[in-house]
């Protein structure tokens, strides 16, 4: 292409007219220039053309004049061209069909545009404002400013309802990225437009030593950085909007996403990479990433709701929060823009704005976490979820690593996308094959075939931080028959007393405790019925899809598998001269390595749930993980704490006049708080009274449960300490308290033992009959009691323990049987008065000590 002046330039998307003779075509570019298109007549074409090797660049005037049927790679003056090779020789065919001889090919000689070349980000920030728009946002905004970084194309959005509000978000945009980037900003370029003219701004640059770099008048293509990149987020906005008809008041919301997006991106101005990583120096998270507009879900709290309401309320997907780890949504039934942790989303659906009338959601259980909720404003600035806050609590972090649980996938096609969960699956199907599992085989006829589904797990470390992915292939035993795909099922498991048992006689002999884990050990369980499963989802035998896979042995999810599994251990460790406790079928010594596939997993750190921390000073055991997940699973992570988990005298009844309280929330709670309780005897009687009314809980109820949720958020870092120590006495307490229960005056019965020091076993129960006595309380507690020391009894004589005595201490009670020594316990030591009833803060206190219930830190010793 020539221009007027004579200086020649390569353009792309030229229109190419295939029947105009003698003319030429004057023509504006809908891309970056945004010029005008008019025909021009009567010019002479042009017969012979020389071909450009490069394009130069848009520092060129507004007209230009382009030869009919030409490409835009042509030209016929040789005076433009720095190199020039005139041996070539071809020919090309033009718009019109004539051929036209290639003379030669060369290197055109261009002009550079001059300008500042960004070395580092904030070197220069390109602005731009857009508007007004005839349609305010929800928010009432009628424009939005840009802010780019010339160096990473890291774009930032702000909204505004004037335009004089410019300089007060240029201030507020400065102290954001100057805090990320630890570097000021030393240049801002923009338009002419009053905003970036007035007083006030030049003052704020010359006080903050910025470089303001204005446009020359009418030449928007000086600012063209901003220009593009306002045009590229328009475009995607009404795209945004058009794609699920969204109204135009929903304008910002889309501008925000698009920016979102785009900083999300490739670019090739930062060689391929997104905008984010060339700010932040990190990969985008995408998998988040939802169709904006869409139909999705929310969960109402039990607070905002009767019983009977919807437990789900209707809302349209707005994009991304900027200032916590949520999803915007618009809530139909309110009017309001609300933050939302967790959200089912309906990305096919498309809401009909037509409606007068707003139609309720069908009722979609209590499975759906509660959620936090807050209205916000557009957000200002672009979502900094994936970038590390200063100033964050180690509690915090705490917080949210326990949030990892919901990033489980909750299908294949969902793990299928992310490479280790795809290596997970690889892993347990190596295992089935090594362990000779199963067969591929025909399809039997007039034979049930069990359906599978993959199951994902993250595996944790005693600190929460993520040990490994686990994809497990489990079999949908719900479809199983009884009678014809299995009979017995029944198999012991290990109980906690015996597993703190073992920790406390550790920690007084001053051993270490190492523990190893047998590798998918449910596979080595041999079956004795035939079972069929069909092949599992994306691991498909190619050729051989109608097939299924004969069980030799046990998969996870059988109803026999865990008997399958017991039968072979237990055969394989009494065949290798273990010998299996009287007491406790799973305790067992000796070695078990040739067998099994075993992974050694070093000195205890996590079992079961609980967390083992061993030191010179003892064994400390605690559930400090878990006790936040439930803290912050019933939204009390930020509560007040209080000293005891019960208040003193107050008595609850089933028959409470007051509103009823969701009962499958109300259940989830109390199932929370026994699990939690072992490693927690402090909370044994809390979990075990509050347990009664589970039936048909009322609001006081859960009132109740939440004062202990308080109790453990001062406490959520509290467990036992098992220290070494002489004493080889296995000592108990046993107490009552008579008549207590207001619905039937039965009386609540409570135990603690201790071997060495620390307390290993504990319980709280209401006791079956009714006690005509507190006399008669005493010694069905003392009973109760004096079983469960002649079950530990037994069990430390199988852990050569032989030397033990069994002292029992209770309050007024015979000795009988001599298998027990009875000896009478003051009020003032009887520690077992903790799991009978609400005590005062000072006795309460004193008792949880006394059951060695601490703070790891203060018998830290290594």
């Amino acid at each position: 292409m020539r221009a007027k002046e004579g200086k020649v330039v390569a353009r792309r998307d030229i229109l190419h007219v295939l029947t105009a003779r003698n003319r030429v075509i004057q023509r504006i570019f809908v891309g970056e220039q945004g010029q005008h298109a008019q025909m021009a007549e009567n010019q002479q074409q042009q017969e012979q053309l020389f071909i450009v090797t490069s394009h130069a660049t848009s520092s060129c005037t507004e007209t230009w004049l382009i030869d009919s049927g030409c490409t835009n790679h042509m030209t016929p003056e040789l005076s433009c061209f720095k190199e020039l090779d005139q041996s070539y020789k071809s020919k090309v065919k033009i718009g019109n069909g004539d051929l036209v001889d290639v003379k030669g090919k060369g290197v055109v000689a261009v002009e550079t545009p001059t300008g500042l070349e960004s070395f580092k980000r904030l070197q220069l920030i390109h602005t731009d404002v857009c508007g007004p728009m005839k349609t305010p946002s929800l928010n009432g905004n009628r424009y939005f400013i840009l802010f780019i970084d010339d160096k990473t194309r890291m774009c930032w959005v702000f909204f505004m309802k004037q335009k004089s509000k410019v300089v007060g978000v240029f201030q507020s945009f400065k102290a954001l990225v100057e805090n990320q980037a630890n570097c000021s900003i030393k240049v801002i370029k923009s338009d002419n437009g009053t905003e970036y003219t007035s007083d006030k701004f030049d003052k704020f640059c010359v006080e903050a030593g910025i470089v303001h770099q204005l446009t020359v008048t009418y030449s928007p293509q000086q600012n063209e950085v901003s220009e593009r990149k306002n045009r590229t987020i328009m475009e995607m906005t009404r795209c945004l909007l058009f794609e699920k008809k969204m109204p135009k008041c929903f304008w910002a919301e889309a501008v925000n996403t698009a920016v979102y997006l785009l900083n999300r991106l490739p670019t090739k101005a930062v060689k391929n990479k997104t905008s984010f990583e060339a700010w932040y120096g990190v990969k985008p998270a995408v998998e988040h990433l939802k169709v904006f507009g869409s139909l999705c879900y929310t969960h109402v709290p039990d607070v905002k709701r009767d019983k009977l309401d919807y437990k789900a309320e209707m809302g349209i997907f707005l994009g991304y929060s900027s200032t916590s780890k949520g999803y915007r949504v618009f809530n139909l039934k309110t009017k309001k823009i609300m933050v939302s942790r967790d959200i089912k989303v309906d990305e096919a659906a498309v809401w009909n704005w037509e409606k007068n009338e707003i139609e309720d959601v069908d009722q979609i259980g209590a499975t759906i976490p509660q959620i936090l909720e807050e209205t916000e404003d557009e957000v200002g600035a672009d979502n900094l979820d994936d970038v590390p806050v200063r100033g964050r609590s180690l509690l915090d972090e705490i917080y949210e690593r326990c949030d990892v649980a919901f990033q489980e996938p909750t299908c294949y096609d969902e793990a299928a996308k992310e490479n280790g969960w795809r290596v997970a699956m690889e892993e347990e199907l190596k295992m089935i094959k090594k362990n000779g599992t199963w067969e591929l085989v025909d399809r039997p006829k007039n034979q049930k075939i069990i359906g599978v589904k993959w199951v994902f797990r993250i595996k944790y470390n005693s600190d929460g931080s993520v040990n490994k992915l686990k994809a497990r292939l489990v079999v949908k035993g719900y479809s199983q028959e009884y009678g014809v795909d299995f009979s017995n099922t029944f198999a012991p498991v290990a109980r906690h007393d015996t597993i703190r048992l073992l920790v406390a006689l550790a920690a007084k002999m001053g051993w270490k405790i190492h523990h190893l884990d047998v590798k998918s050990a449910f596979l080595n369980g041999v079956l004795e019925e035939d079972i069929y499963v069909e092949q599992p989802e994306g691991f498909q035998v190619s050729g051989c899809e109608d097939k299924v896979y004969k069980l030799h042995k046990a998969l996870y999810g059988l109803k026999q598998a865990p008997r399958a599994w017991y039968s072979r251990i237990d055969a394989y460790l009494l065949q290798q001269g273990f010998k299996r406790s009287e007491s406790e079928a799973t305790l067992y010594v000796l070695k078990m390595e040739n067998e099994f596939e075993m992974s050694n997993l070093g000195e205890m750190k996590y079992f079961l749930g609980m967390e083992i921390h061993q030191c010179e000073a003892g064994i400390f055991i605690s559930q400090q993980k878990y006790a936040l997940k439930v803290l912050k699973k019933f939204h009390m992570e930020r509560s007040k704490s209080v000293a005891t988990p019960l208040v003193v005298n107050e008595k609850l009844s089933k028959n409470e006049v007051n509103i009823k309280a969701d009962a499958s929330i109300y259940r989830s709670l109390i199932g929370s708080l026994l699990y939690l309780s072992a490693t927690r005897p402090d909370l044994m009687f809390s979990a075990s009274l509050l347990s009664r009314f589970m039936n048909s809980p009322s609001k006081i109820h859960f009132g109740v449960a939440k004062r202990v949720l308080r109790y453990i958020r001062g406490t959520f870092d509290y467990g036992l300490w098992f220290v070494k120590k002489e004493s080889k006495e296995l000592q108990g307490y046993a107490d009552s308290d008579w008549a207590g229960s207001l619905d039937d005056s039965k009386s609540t019965s409570g135990y603690a033992f201790s071997f060495g020091s620390g307390v290993f076993s504990w319980n709280s129960k209401k006791q079956e009959v009714m006690a005509q006595s507190s006399a008669e309380a005493e010694y069905i507690s003392a009973a109760a009691a004096a079983n469960q020391a002649i079950w530990l009894r037994k069990l430390l004589i199988d852990l050569g323990q032989n030397q033990a005595d069994a002292t029992f201490h209770a309050i007024r009670e015979a000795e009988k049987n001599g298998e027990v020594n009875l000896v009478h316990c003051c009020s003032e030591n009887q520690i077992a008065d903790i799991l009978t009833k609400a005590l005062s803060k000072a006795k309460f206190e004193e008792l949880r000590s006394r059951l060695g219930v601490s703070k790891k830190i203060l018998k830290e010793e290594c």
